[in-house]
């Protein structure tokens, strides 16, 4: 799933946490609490985000990417 906004995307079931990478500062955040369901959903890498994850869970920046 190409996207123009999102580097990479990885989901930890385990831990239900979302690690999402932003193109171009390279930015991780982790978003909690994220339902395997949720995740399952993608399609693609921006319409997800925006769709189901954006300003619907609790986040943190994680690291920074190579342009800060």
């Amino acid at each position: 799933m190409p996207s123009t906004a999102i580097q990479n995307i990885h989901y930890d079931p385990s831990r239900r946490v979302l690690s999402v990478w932003f193109v171009p500062s390279g930015d991780r955040y982790d978003y909690e609490d994220v339902e395997p369901e949720i995740y399952k959903a993608a399609f693609s890498k921006g319409q997800f985000f925006n769709e189901f994850v954006r300003d619907r869970f609790r986040y943190r920046l994680v690291g920074r990417g190579r342009r800060h």
